[in-house]
């Protein structure tokens, strides 16, 4: 099991969470910080030390304050730290849920595991942590479908909500009266017919049931 561990969270309760889960799997060596560039600094320090982090949890989000950042994000400090460390182990622990940002960690930044915080979050934490010790990549399970081939990083905000609306049987117009009364644009009726269009051929549905039934299996909505 991994013997030296960074944790990365600007939230005193997150942190003394994950601490308990790597206590559990009796990791003593673990240091925590509230800012990315904090941990960066880390990550260097233990390298030229000799003695090198073996692995990083961090959260994607972190409050501004008046404190400048160089890293303003966990997703910029993942992808900064496995350029020039490939070898350091990075599990990504965040309430971020959308796949597309789920795909962008793990596909773009490289990071090694995506844990959803939450009710089952630490659990899913402790399994991140055995599986990426393994070698392996681990997502929690409900953005489990985040890296199948079918869903795109193309699809957007804006095409969720129309799915989300289908799904709970909202007719073309009704999505159209919808969006025009919470301002969202565009709304007329010929856009979201065609960019419905779109996503049927996108995910190769006969109709909209279909549509509404393959991006629910891929945990799209």
């Amino acid at each position: 099991m991994f013997e030296k561990v960074l944790v990365a969270d600007d939230l005193d309760c997150i942190n003394q969470g994950v601490v308990s889960v790597l206590n559990t799997l009796k990791i003593k060596n673990v240091t925590q910080v509230a800012y990315c560039d904090d941990a960066f600094l880390q990550i260097e320090k233990g390298v030229l030390d000799g003695a090198p982090f073996e692995l990083l949890i961090t959260d994607l989000s972190f409050v501004a304050d008046h404190r400048k950042q160089k890293y303003a994000s966990g997703e910029v400090l993942i992808s900064a730290l496995k350029q020039k460390h490939p070898q350091l182990k990075i599990i990504a622990y965040s309430v971020e849920d959308k796949l597309q940002k789920v795909r962008t960690v793990m596909l773009e930044s490289k990071a090694d595991a995506y844990v959803c915080k939450g009710r089952h979050g630490l659990k899913q934490l402790e399994q991140a942590i055995q599986e990426v010790y393994n070698g392996n990549q681990y997502l929690s399970p409900q953005i489990g479908n985040a890296l199948n081939k079918k869903v795109s990083v193309e699809i957007s905000d804006y095409d969720i909500k129309i799915l989300k609306l289908l799904a709970q049987g909202y007719s073309q117009r009704e999505i159209g009266e919808d969006f025009l009364t919470n301002n969202i644009s565009p709304s007329s009726i010929s856009s979201i017919e065609k960019k419905i269009s779109k996503l049927c051929d996108h995910f190769k549905a006969k109709n909209t049931n279909q549509l509404v039934a393959i991006v629910k299996d891929l945990g799209l909505i």
